[in-house]
């Protein structure tokens, strides 16, 4: 047994990383109208983790200790199926499950099942939003109120949404198994969204008091990955999006200080970005200028490269010149206030204060935010004001203090 860390400290980082994965493997297994079955097995492992962990300690190797008692767990499944449910046994068996013996929890397998499974996910048997909410839960591990904050939508809207998602799943019978090239090709603009939301959540969370989670911008980033890998997935868009989130990772570690507040950009240690990922994000940078194709991912890894070059006299021009563009191919109130950033940047706080005035987003703790931080040379008392309504907007409790203590050193200079 290991002592390294405790089983409370360990536990919830296993989880997020491999409870997804052994729940496409389970559901290639069980048939993906099984999915509760896939689910409840691998609750039940992670359950039995908890219990057996703090009695006895993490054990050596302990992700293979979890999929080895998911293995067992199965075996007892099917035991007991043979015994009481003997036509339920059947249904299983004469859809596209694997059969028992072949049942394995290795690499390949668990790569080919998250493969698949992201696509079946995304079936236009449901609508887009429905689709991408359904993959946040069962190929991310997002909690209903992560995909609500995703979509600036109530709880229960999305609890809803998700039932109806997974009946409709059910009742159209789709398999885990081999895509086609044509429903992977209709299918793939649905999967690249769920992954950048996930990356978003983990780069600017709203929930659990963290601003940024490592964890989701990893697991984002490893599916991600997954995509570039196979040679129907690894289009121009797959990798300008890889790009996007090796940029952004790499200034992951000077965003925030020892507290958890959010460092601003210009304040930034840049001694702690990090050099790998930003030559990873040049690699695929690079390879997404293959094809003759410009998507939002592009403009956005366009703009974040930018971020993290060498200062220069036009650097914030050619930011803001990507921002105008990405406005006309998406717009979104959060695009549109990232812009006024770069404005400011190259016209000067008090035109880009009149330019952000007109969006008039007066419900934004974002919009707000951003606003205090403009006035705070020009006029103390609206920064105060703006900062105090971003922080009645917030859900994010670190995000409050960071407001506060803005404040704090606005009213101690003024």
């Amino acid at each position: 047994m290991t002592s390294k860390k405790t089983h409370n400290e360990l536990l919830p980082h296993l989880f997020r990383q491999e409870y997804v994965k052994m729940t496409a493997v389970l559901c290639r297994h069980f048939g993906l109208e099984h999915m509760e079955i896939a689910e409840d097995i691998a609750s039940d492992t992670f359950l039995k983790a908890s219990e057996y962990w703090a009695i006895n300690g993490v054990p050596e190797n302990p992700t293979g200790w979890l999929y080895a008692v998911a293995k067992n767990k199965t075996k007892d499944y099917f035991k007991r199926l043979a015994i009481f449910e003997t036509q339920i046994k059947n249904s299983i068996k004469s859809s596209e499950t694997e059969d028992e013996k072949d049942f394995e929890f290795s690499n390949q397998n668990i790569s080919d099942s998250q493969l698949a499974m992201i696509f079946v996910v995304c079936n236009p048997v449901n609508p887009t939003e429905a689709q991408i909410c359904l993959a946040l839960q069962v190929l991310c591990g997002f909690s209903i109120e992560e995909i609500a904050n995703s979509f600036l939508s109530k709880p229960e809207t999305i609890k809803k949404r998700l039932q109806r998602a997974r009946t409709n799943l059910r009742n159209d019978k789709f398999q885990i198994k081999n895509v086609s090239r044509e429903e992977i090709k209709s299918r793939l603009d649905t999967v690249l969204k769920t992954l950048y939301l996930l990356f978003n959540e983990g780069y600017f969370s709203k929930t659990n008091n963290q601003l940024i989670r490592k964890d989701l911008c990893s697991e984002a980033i490893r599916l991600t990955l997954i995509l570039t890998e196979n040679p129907l997935t690894n289009q121009s868009q797959t990798n300008a999006l890889l790009a996007l989130m090796c940029f952004q990772s790499s200034r992951l570690e000077a965003r925030t200080n020892d507290k958890g507040e959010a460092i601003l950009f210009d304040e930034q240690d840049k001694s702690l970005w990090d050099k790998s990922l930003i030559e990873r994000g040049n690699y695929y940078l690079i390879n997404a200028t293959n094809g003759n194709e410009i998507s939002r991912y592009h403009l956005e890894a366009g703009i974040a490269y930018w971020h993290i070059t060498p200062t220069g006299e036009n650097k914030w021009k050619h930011i803001l010149q990507l921002y105008n563009q990405l406005i006309l191919i998406e717009y979104s109130p959060v695009t549109a206030l990232n812009r006024i950033f770069a404005f400011a940047k190259v016209y000067g706080n008090k035109k880009a204060i009149s330019a952000a005035e007109t969006l008039n987003l007066v419900d934004s703790d974002y919009y707000h935010g951003l606003l205090g931080y403009l006035y705070s040379d020009i006029n103390i008392t609206k920064a105060v004001e703006h900062y105090e309504q971003a922080i009645q907007l917030t859900k994010s409790k670190i995000e409050k203090q960071t407001l506060k203590r803005k404040i704090e050193r606005l009213r101690k200079f003024s």
